[in-house]
């Protein structure tokens, strides 16, 4: 009998996109012959995922799971809503985020962490669920945040089970103060996140690409006006100061009490707290957003197929 290397297998798995111990089930019943291997993997139906993996996949959930001063959240896809209200995949991706915790962001590390009562991996459980189910999946992405001493606060809006749903936030406050009080703050500025998105936490951290493209809009605006070059300069600071006021979450008017900044509205809650509170990250994931979706012409695909074009 031929020997069966881990490059075979390895190789195998990236033409059919069946589980690393499916593949070396199938190069041995196929005494190391790829061709056969390939065949037997078709013939158990192993070989599914493969077929799908070249399809979109833009749905889906973002979980999170919190534990003692950590918080991670991982946003996994699929094709449909219809297959993101499925039991399974809602119980894969609550798994998968509890996973996350230990992962401590890395989604490479977390994909190739092994899955609970299972000998494979995150990866390959994915792919098995893929040949179950009948869908691309995916594990686009994962991060996690952590404080010394603190909370680490969630929040999940458009929530389809305990711990999921379309939009997921992460809060790490950092403070000496009463933990059940300081989760409640947590919570309520992360729904701000969730509704108003902020681009960063303070001035210093937003994109300065960003920045400059928004000046040299300004800049072409106020030129337009037609005053002097010294209001023209004064007008552009001006709007830059009010674009860092609506893209940094601590500048911003907070959701819960407009009158406040979210940075004020701290400083109020450290009276109920007991303690001072230190804002040191946030992580907003929204199901989604960055994927291209080709959504084509559906009428010329019907037409297509009817012969008619």
């Amino acid at each position: 009998m031929a020997a069966i290397t881990a490059g075979m297998v390895k190789d195998l798995r990236e033409k059919t996109g069946a589980g690393m111990m499916d593949c070396k089930t199938a190069l041995t019943e196929s005494n190391g012959d790829m061709e056969a291997a390939i065949d037997w993997l078709r013939a158990k139906g192993l070989s599914k995922a493969a077929k799908k993996a070249d399809r979109v996949a833009a749905q889906g959930l973002v979980g999170i799971a919190s534990a003692a001063k950590a918080g991670a959240v991982v946003e996994v896809n699929c094709e449909t809503d219809f297959v993101a209200r499925n039991t399974d995949f809602q119980d894969t991706v609550g798994e998968i985020a509890k996973l996350a915790l230990k992962a401590g962001g890395d989604v490479e590390k977390l994909a190739a962490t092994a899955y609970p009562k299972k000998k494979i991996s995150v990866s390959d459980h994915l792919k098995e669920l893929v040949g179950t189910i009948g869908e691309n999946m995916s594990l686009r992405r994962t991060a996690a945040l952590k404080v010394k001493d603190g909370v680490v606060a969630t929040y999940i809006h458009n929530q389809a089970a305990p711990g999921m749903g379309k939009i997921g936030v992460l809060v790490a406050l950092e403070s000496t103060g009463d933990k059940d009080k300081l989760n409640e703050v947590g919570r309520d500025v992360a729904m701000h996140i969730a509704a108003f998105n902020p681009l960063a936490l303070k001035d210093e951290d937003v994109d300065p690409a960003a920045v400059e493209r928004e000046r040299a809009i300004f800049a072409e605006q106020a030129r337009q006006s037609g005053k002097p070059e010294k209001v023209v300069l004064q007008m552009i600071e001006g709007r830059i100061k009010k674009f860092y006021q609506e893209v940094v979450l601590l500048k911003q008017a907070f959701v819960k009490n407009p009158d406040l900044t979210v940075e004020k509205a701290l400083k109020e809650a450290e009276k109920d707290v007991g303690a001072a509170i230190a804002l040191k990250a946030f992580v907003r994931y929204e199901l989604g957003e960055g994927i291209k979706v080709d959504k084509g012409d559906f009428a010329a695909e019907v037409a297509a197929a009817a012969g008619t074009q």
